[in-house]
């Protein structure tokens, strides 16, 4: 079934965890156009608890949830190595998908699964919702107007404080999640950067894997070059020893340059340096966190609606093969030449 303009979209949601919890059962149920009607996890018990506290009618095995007729589109939020099969089995059923990043493990995986949504002529939607954060756009457009001059540096680091785990989750075993802190917080570190700058040819990689007790990386130091001399690099931890976690992005150009969070541009105009930094919009409900994912699901509910163009994400394949050349270039210990 597809939802036609101004139809109550039908969703079912695969997966219970902690982003079904937090983001997407709290932003679908608040919208009067959307109706959650299943809701499927491996398990049952937590499904029936989270569904109850929700009001989701229905729970639901992931196969059941993909061939019930009153479903309209899905939202995944499974580990990592179920995203290509429940996101081909969904578009082979007809339902639009909004999955959470990655989109597969491989960049075969992820071409599948483009594959499948142009053939069933369904939307796929990849969870990358700092896309949707205003001072992302905002120093996206800068680099795009070449304001900033050529740009030759990006730098994106998420590091999160380290925490003792009572028991390991799916996040730390390799077989579900496709990796370590990389594939945890670099896939979107890489995606941001790569978004920000406008989508450069990574020719290079060099990737330097740090790990204390795992059998998978807690920390990774990433260096890539471009096509176009841009030098990228990513930094990510599981580990990090701070009072408290640190984000950020930058872009340095030859004539400018910027930094999130909180955005700030510079410009060199008259030869003096100026803060052309624009103002940003009210800050959302919920935060700029909550209000990315707001945006991101409302443009993904448009696009099942038929009301904003909603290209394959191709450019997951581009990213899904650096990741695999960052992996190879860790376990290997030296540079590898995509």
């Amino acid at each position: 079934m597809s939802a036609a303009r101004g139809e109550l979209i039908r969703v079912g949601i695969v997966g219970a965890g902690a982003v079904t919890q937090l983001v997407h059962l709290p932003l679908l149920t608040e919208r009067a156009d959307v109706e959650v009607v299943a809701l499927a996890d491996t398990n049952e018990h937590k499904a029936r608890t989270i569904a109850q506290r929700f009001g989701v009618p229905r729970v639901l095995s992931d196969a059941q949830l993909f061939n019930d007729a009153d479903l309209d589109a899905v939202v995944i939020c499974t580990p990592n190595h179920r995203h290509e099969q429940q996101a081909i089995g969904a578009l082979q059923a007809g339902l639009h998908v909004l999955v959470e990043r990655p989109l597969a493990l491989d960049a075969a995986g992820a071409q599948r699964v483009i594959d499948a949504a142009r053939t069933a002529g369904r939307v796929v939607s990849v969870g990358m919702h700092h896309r949707f954060r205003p001072d992302v756009g905002a120093l996206r457009s800068f680099v795009a107007s070449g304001e900033l001059g050529r740009v030759y540096a990006g730098r994106v680091a998420w590091m999160n404080r380290r925490v003792n785990l009572r028991h390991t989750t799916w996040r730390q075993r390799p077989d579900e999640a496709g990796g370590g802190a990389f594939m945890d917080l670099g896939v979107q570190s890489l995606d941001l950067a790569m978004w920000l700058l406008g989508g450069p040819t990574i020719e290079r990689v060099h990737a330097i894997f740090s790990s204390e007790e795992l059998e998978i990386e807690d920390a990774a130091s990433v260096q890539l070059d471009t096509a176009e001399g841009i030098a990228i690099s990513i930094e990510v931890s599981w580990t990090y020893t701070h009072a408290e976690d640190r984000h950020y992005a930058r872009v340095l150009g030859l004539e400018g340059s910027g930094s999130l969070p909180p955005l700030e541009v510079y410009r060199q105009l008259g030869g003096r340096c100026l803060n052309v930094t624009p103002k940003q919009p009210r800050a959302d409900e919920g935060g700029s966190y909550l209000g990315a994912y707001r945006r991101e699901v409302d443009h993904f509910l448009r696009a099942a609606r038929g009301l904003v163009e909603a290209p394959l994400p191709r450019d997951q394949v581009t990213l899904a093969r650096v990741v695999e050349a960052i992996y190879r270039s860790g376990r290997e210990r030296r540079e590898v030449v995509l």
